[in-house]
């Protein structure tokens, strides 16, 4: 039997993805060159990683195995992810940890809210597992933890990137009343590749609740992000932003899966820089405010100096 373990820590290594273990082996390929990133080293990102730890929280930066964690964290930019470490569900594509969750802690949206504070964040994404255990999908939590931030520091903007809370009636409603900044909701790939790639996950269902958004809080940014090099064939991301744009997503971020280990999905492609200025430039035509598309692209990557260019961008398309 092949097990997939966690290679991050040395100290105490577990099973991180028994759902996968059973799968066939993918060939993890050799990056382009233009993919590639240096190890993190720098002070900053050490200090970060130390205020990440000593208040007890979780980033997607690490979980995810993002590949801008050094250059993020040696800026004091860090994404936070809420209600534990563990997904209840096992999306082809992720490297967060699937399993049972463990009860939330009510002591975490203090605990992000004093992170955000001693980071000196002006901008904060805070996202989560799915929590599909929970009866609202982990909602008041996200309210929660905005309200706690809001009193801590109320300069910041917050930016959430969300579930789809599939079933949880409700549920986006009682976040969106929380007020972020922005709501983020990524679609991750085309329908197509929904059953391989987001089994958990219904498209129609995504484009939906970013839609909601809209009708609940116009003046709301919305945002969604996308991997390419899953097989995906160009007229249908064509027609995902045509989906996003009739939903009124104002922001549109595109990156290049990466396969975090044999057992995940396969990388089908790797898309040149080219390709993605070409989806960039044709994004931009359809209507979006903001569109970042580059291999190293991520959702929460530079947000918050993105959310200063969101909303400039509004002011130049009103005239106010």
């Amino acid at each position: 039997m092949v097990t997939v373990l966690d290679t991050v820590s040395s100290e105490t290594k577990r099973v991180r993805h028994p759902e996968k273990a059973h799968r066939p082996d993918n060939e993890v390929l050799r990056k382009p060159d233009w993919i590639r990133v240096k190890a993190p080293t720098s002070a900053g990102y050490k200090e970060t990683r130390e205020i990440v730890k000593s208040n007890n929280l979780v980033t997607v930066c690490e979980e995810a195995g993002c590949p801008n964690i050094g250059s993020c964290w040696q800026q004091k930019h860090a994404s936070f992810m809420i209600m534990g470490e563990i997904c209840t569900r096992a999306c082809a594509f992720c490297n967060v940890s699937t399993g049972r969750p463990t009860a939330l802690d009510a002591n975490e949206p203090e605990n992000v809210a004093r992170a955000v504070f001693q980071m000196g964040l002006k901008h904060v994404v805070v996202t989560s597992v799915d929590r599909d255990d929970l009866a609202d999908g982990g909602a008041q939590h996200f309210v929660e933890t905005i309200t706690a931030i809001r009193q801590a520091s109320p300069q910041t903007t917050i930016e959430i990137l969300t579930p789809d809370f599939l079933r949880k009636d409700g549920a986006l409603e009682k976040v969106v009343s929380a007020r972020p900044d922005v709501f983020n909701h990524n679609l991750e790939t085309v329908p197509s590749n929904y059953l391989t790639v987001r089994p958990g996950a219904r498209y129609f269902h995504s484009i939906r609740l970013l839609q909601r958004v809209k009708e609940l809080d116009p003046e709301m940014f919305t945002k969604s992000g996308i991997m390419v090099g899953l097989g995906e064939e160009r007229n249908e991301v064509l027609q995902l932003m045509d989906d996003l744009r009739v939903a009124e997503v104002d922001f549109l971020t595109m990156g290049q899966y990466l396969q975090p280990t044999k057992k995940h999905h396969a990388v089908m492609k790797f898309v040149t820089p080219d390709e993605f200025k070409s989806y960039e430039t044709i994004a931009y035509s359809k209507g979006f405010l903001m569109v970042s598309a580059s291999p190293l692209t991520r959702s929460s990557h530079h947000a918050g100096d993105d959310f200063a260019k969101l909303q400039a961008a509004r002011v130049a398309r009103s005239g106010h």
